[in-house]
């Protein structure tokens, strides 16, 4: 994008209505002209306008930058805002190797990184305006050595930062800011040493709006349990709190914090796993840190204090009475059998079979089965087909069924025993992709439409024929019409065509519907997702309307059951 296009962005990205001769003028363009260079914006932006009585606005806020609003926030840092960089933490190191103290709160702001990195050499990657991307430089009389515990004082800003504005954040060590188990961001430091003096390049990294294209994650709006802050407010308090509690690390080192950050940290007393390269090197209770930012953990052999390096934390939470560490993960539908196998919180390749030829799961049985693991899984087949299942497996299933409440969120069925357990495991693994309210919809032999408040409430929803029940009622009950189905049109001008989209248009009319109702029930200001899963839902992500695509955020997750029981039985 040239000068212009980040002009204009950056007046828009409040979200707040904008009179198109404003904006020409913050542009320095003429008002006819402003279509033309909308046009050019990338296209997950472009989507966001909507334009009404001569004002523009953006249904909702993105994390852009104009210099003067740069200058007003940034307090005591010099900061330089740059459009497109290779990465803002290369931008501050460059300029500690020419001058050690120049680079002293030197902030630089990047919004288009491309080569952005994180921890431990991962690249790392957002999409303009999601992610407020920034890196400062702070110079310290104290070798390399001594500031072990900086990434941990560094999170404690942020923590402080984000709680003042509402946002439930939480520590996981060393380095990640969390909700519950969604990361919001990420801090990488990077330190050089010149002249006797310990030059600190700071990343830090957070989700401004819930990503898209990234898994359990969470951002500031979408966590904000008050009114969410703009991108300069929260750059403005960020700053704040990260001048504060540096310039007293940098007299005093990390023992001042030592208490706040054990009080912040997600995992504080809490059994988790430590793992390098996937392999599991301890596991333990956690006891706190040290002032050198070091994890102390309580295993089976006593006290063991590990430094950060290439290690990387999961917790280890097993629901009450079980023992297992791996699962077999059963989805039973009417049609199909699917199944995972789970441990240390991943799934691995899901399979599935109908019911008449399960041979497969009893091989993988055999293969991968036996002591200390626990089956667990949600069928709506019937007993038949669960005797099918069990016949080829040498250890008792438990099949869940729906609840009353689990994971927060509040089941608003009034006989939660003739709830679908399928639609409520839907329910429950939403939650790994959308913090928002959403629409989740499941496309199998039934078509389940479910909603879900963003504060846990499960309201129930609509079951419908799915797109072969339909065919087959119209084929028995009207004639002329057992003929194949055709293809999805606006105007079908044939019969199979005509079949084909009216069996659709029912299916996102459903989804539609559903989505207008949730969204006046929790106020209309408010975001409400898709989620769609099942062996349909990308024909029915297709034949959505676009400017229903553009509005939402629709996301097809398979084997969303799956996830639902992966959460249930306490994995990360």
């Amino acid at each position: 994008m040239q000068a212009v296009h980040w002009r204009l962005l950056a007046e828009l990205s409040d979200g707040l209505p904008k009179h198109i001769a404003a904006l020409a003028g913050k542009a320095g363009v003429k008002p006819q002209q402003l279509n033309g260079l909308w046009l050019k914006m990338p296209a997950h932006i472009r989507g966001l306008l909507r334009q009404q009585d001569g004002y523009w606005r953006l249904v909702r806020p993105l994390a852009v930058f104009s210099d003067e609003c740069l200058s007003a926030v940034a307090g005591g840092f010099r900061a330089e805002l740059l459009h497109t960089h290779p990465s803002s933490n290369d931008a501050v190191l460059m300029a500690a190797k020419r001058d050690i103290d120049a680079a002293h709160r030197y902030l630089c702001i990047v919004h288009e990184q491309t080569k952005g990195r994180g921890r431990q050499g991962r690249s790392w990657y957002s999409r303009i305006g999601e992610c407020l991307t920034f890196s400062f430089g702070w110079a310290f009389e104290r070798q390399q050595g001594e500031l072990g515990a900086l990434s941990l004082a560094v999170g404690l800003a942020c923590c402080n930062a984000l709680r003042r504005l509402g946002v439930p954040v939480q520590l996981k060590w060393p380095n990640d800011l969390v909700v519950g188990s969604d990361k919001l961001g990420g801090i990488l430091i990077e330190t050089m040493r010149s002249g006797g003096k310990t030059a600190a390049v700071i990343g830090i990294g957070l989700n401004f709006v819930l990503p898209k294209e990234v898994e359990n994650a969470t951002s500031v709006q979408a966590a904000c349990q008050s009114v969410p802050p703009s991108a300069a407010e929260l750059l403005g308090i960020l700053l704040g709190e990260l001048d504060g509690i540096l310039s007293e690390f940098a007299v005093h080192g990390f023992a001042p914090f030592l208490a706040a950050y054990e009080a912040a940290n997600r995992d504080q007393g809490a059994s988790v796993r430590l793992l390098h390269n996937g392999q599991v090197l301890e596991e333990g209770t956690v006891l706190g840190v040290t002032e050198q930012g070091v994890l102390r953990l309580e295993t089976a052999g006593g006290e063991k204090r590990i430094a950060s390096g290439e290690i990387s934390l999961r917790q280890s939470i097993e629901p009450a009475g079980r023992a297992a560490t791996r699962y077999l993960l059963l989805d039973g539908g009417n049609s199909r059998l699917k199944w995972a196998w789970a441990e240390n919180g991943k799934i691995g390749n899901v399979s599935g079979a109908p019911y008449r030829d399960l041979q497969q799961l009893g091989e993988d049985w055999r293969h991968f089965g036996g002591n200390g693991v626990a089956i667990v899984g949600s069928a709506v087949c019937g007993d038949e087909k669960k005797a099918l299942v069990q016949e080829q497996l040498a250890a008792e299933i438990e099949w869940l069924p729906s609840m009353p409440h689990a994971l927060g969120i509040r089941n608003h069925y009034r006989n939660p025993a003739e709830h679908g357990s399928d639609r409520w495991f839907n329910a429950l693994g939403s939650r790994r992709f959308s913090r928002n309210a959403c629409v989740v919809v499941s496309c199998g032999t039934a078509v389940t439409i479910d909603a879900l408040t963003d504060d846990g409430s499960y309201l129930g929803g609509s079951i419908m024929p799915g797109f072969h029940l339909m065919k087959e009622a119209m084929a028995m009950k009207t004639a002329n019409l057992n003929r194949r189905i055709g293809r999805v049109y606006p105007f079908p001008t044939t019969t199979s065509n005509a079949l084909a989209s009216g069996m659709m248009d029912a299916v996102c009319g459903a989804v539609i519907l559903m989505h207008g109702r949730l969204k006046e029930k929790i106020g209309g200001d408010k975001t409400v997702d898709v989620i769609l899963t099942g062996g349909g839902a990308a024909k029915v992500a297709e034949a959505l309307p676009q400017a229903f695509v553009l509005d939402n955020d629709i996301k097809i997750v398979d084997n969303l059951v799956i996830y639902g029981l992966l959460s249930w039985v306490g994995q990360e």
